[in-house]
């Protein structure tokens, strides 16, 4: 069923066309993101399908008594109630109804002739308010609205403190976490990402494929789009394109699409060149007249096909490290991280970066990463333990908060203050391969939006040549073109990167290894983000897997192996049937579990506990549960099944 649809539409400033014939169809059950770049017009069209503006042309209608809510980007939660109170106005109706049923049992309880046809209606109606509190999880509000702040990293220690005392990423996502417990029927979110931590939004991912409204999502974060919308519309050069799948479905589609356009297009501008000159060089001569004139019709009649639709003016971007530096880059030993010995966020932390490898660092919110980062560059003291740069090791740094840039200088004098020598066209120049030119390179930065400030600032560092780039967040207030084009510029860069961000794409992208850091300390991973994920393990299963394998090791010593020259055939047809006996159990164990996953998986698909997050939870963790069972038991039954291939052999 449509609950929202966008006919036609168009907007217009002063007489000029920002975009017009757009038209989308929102769904009952859609999980829909809207891409496309910054000033492409996505804020624009959201504001017309929630009714805050009118479209110029077109209409916008709406299923009747449809329940909206919307999110602006970055807007927080305005209010003088403490955290848990705000969330429990999102069941203001249900507590309503709560305090009537309270009434209503008040009355029965007071009446004594239950055969009267006024305690029979009214029974009659305490079902029917029984019925809807049910309904409306009148039973387990309290338990939704503690599982929504614990997912948002809210803890009892928020519930009585007011939310006009909490910083501004933390009012962010208390809106987000009151409309999803508002639970409307459509719930539009634009960049709901933003202050979110990692594990923030692993939490809001999950929940959100278990929203049982329509989802419409404007967002730069592409591991996010991918995890939970199945329908994209691409705003660009004034047109909306809609494609099936996540987002990495439509990247492939996009491309093909805009490849098929070209060729097409290039095929006809070849036929009609060709029919023109025909024409040229023929219609003067009698002989041949008939026929240009035959051929002049044919491109009157031929219906042209417009030149493809992709916007141009994407920065390019390069990195080149001028001078190579050591192999080993930066050592971080033993280092007890915070802004003072009284205040320690990680310890013990243990860093290694050698040559040319690019390495993420990761962790919450509020573990310091950015202290490390500054902790590295001098600009905080050490508390103790030692960190050493490598020799011939010139750093390029991105500072997050933008707070190297001059608000009082112009963009152009930003480049040309740190390179007096270079001639006022060259520095241009390369302003403008980062989308600096005419009259905005006078611009105050003061001036800047904070993608202008983001490509002001990749500009410096790309003219600085370091051979060891340090990012804290560089893809903030980038769109997602322009962190496509970072990430190119990144891997074909010669030099050593240590970075910090919360895009997980991006880290996918760049990242040859990922260093964790956590309250007591560092782990490192050999690989990009998602073998993060997959090898990622709490402290005590990781102790108790290392002294599984130490057990493991002590169990299979070489005077014991299946090899050893003392082992009779008689012990080893013994060994055999006691290996094939734990591969058989293993394997029952096995199935059992896939059919445990599955009556899971059958339980969070039920629409009917959408709105259980108490239930939700525990599914969740089952599922979580029965996965790491799984592994362990698939590891198990691949070392019993070499095992057995060894006796056999």
């Amino acid at each position: 069923m449509i609950i929202l649809q966008a006919s036609d539409v168009a907007r217009r400033f002063s007489g000029v066309t920002f975009f017009e014939h757009i038209s989308m169809q929102v769904g009952d059950k859609a999980r829909i993101g809207l891409v496309g770049r910054n000033g492409a017009g996505k804020s624009t069209l959201l504001k017309m399908l929630i009714g805050e503006t009118q479209p110029d042309e077109g209409e916008v209608s709406m299923k009747k008594g449809i329940k909206l809510a919307y999110l602006a980007q970055n807007s927080g939660l305005d209010s003088d109630l403490s955290v848990y109170n705000e969330m429990l106005t999102a069941f203001d109706d249900v507590i309503k109804l709560e305090e009537h049923m309270r009434e209503m049992e008040t009355e029965m309880a007071a009446t004594e002739d239950y055969e009267s046809e006024a305690y029979q209606k009214l029974l009659a109606e305490y079902d029917q308010a029984q019925h809807d509190f049910d309904q409306k999880n009148g039973y387990a509000y309290d338990a939704t609205i503690r599982g929504v702040l614990h997912g948002f990293g809210f803890d009892e220690s928020f519930y009585d403190r007011k939310v006009s005392t909490l910083s501004g990423g933390q009012r962010t996502r208390l809106a987000i976490a009151k409309q999803l417990l508002e639970t409307p029927d459509l719930l539009i979110l634009d960049e709901p990402t933003n202050h979110l931590d990692m594990e923030t939004l692993a939490w809001l991912e999950q929940y959100l494929q278990n929203y049982r409204g329509a989802l419409l999502i404007v967002s730069h974060d592409r591991y996010f789009l991918d995890r939970v919308v199945n329908e994209i519309y691409d705003m660009h050069s004034g047109v909306l394109d809609h494609y099936k799948g996540n987002y990495s479905q439509f990247m492939k589609e996009k491309e093909a699409k805009i490849l098929s356009e070209e060729k097409a297009y290039e095929k006809q501008q070849g036929e009609i060149a060709k029919l023109e000159d025909f024409v040229a060089r023929n219609i003067v001569r009698a002989s041949t007249t008939k026929r240009a004139q035959s051929r002049r019709k044919q491109l009157d009649r031929m219906q042209k096909i417009e030149p493809p639709k992709n916007e141009s003016g994407v920065a390019h971007i390069t990195f080149e490290a001028k001078e190579e530096s050591g192999n080993e880059v930066l050592r971080v030993d033993d280092v007890k991280l915070g802004y003072n010995p009284t205040t320690i966020l990680a310890d013990p932390v243990n860093i290694s970066v050698d040559k040319q490898h690019a390495v993420a660092l990761v962790g919450p919110n509020g573990v310091g990463k950015s202290t490390l980062i500054k902790t590295i560059l001098g600009k905080l003291p050490i508390i103790s333990g030692d960190i050493k740069l490598g020799a011939n090791v010139t750093v390029g740094y991105y500072d997050q908060e933008q707070q190297t840039l001059d608000p009082k200088k112009t963009v152009l004098n930003t480049i040309w203050d740190d390179h007096p020598l270079m001639p006022e066209k060259d520095v241009r120049s390369i302003l403008g391969s980062f989308m600096f030119s005419g009259e905005s390179v006078d611009k105050k930065v003061s001036a800047l939006s904070g993608g202008e400030r983001a490509r002001l600032l990749l500009t410096k560092l790309s003219m600085e040549q370091a051979n060891f780039l340090i990012l804290d967040e560089p893809t903030n207030h980038l769109d997602i073109d322009s962190r496509e084009v970072l990430e190119t510029a990144l891997n074909e860069y010669n030099g050593t990167i240590f970075f910090v961000s919360h895009d997980r794409y991006f880290i996918n992208e760049v990242a040859s290894e990922i260093v964790e850091l956590t309250p007591t300390g560092t782990n490192f991973f050999d690989g990009d983000y998602d073998y993060y994920l997959e090898k990622r393990v709490d402290p005590a299963t990781l102790a108790e897997a290392e002294a599984e394998a130490e057990a493991k090791t002590v169990a299979v010593k070489p005077e014991d192996t299946p090899k050893s020259s003392s082992l009779n055939h008689k012990a080893r047809q013994k060994e055999l049937r006691k290996l094939q006996r734990a591969l058989d159990d293993v394997e029952n164990q096995m199935a059992q579990q896939e059919d445990a996953k599955a009556a899971v998986s059958e339980q969070l698909n039920d629409p009917d506990i959408g709105t259980d997050i108490p239930k939700l939870t525990d599914l969740s963790n089952q599922a979580q549960a029965i996965e790491d069972k799984l592994a362990e038991l698939e590891e198990r039954w691949t070392d019993l099944s070499y095992q057995i291939e060894e006796l056999n052999a």
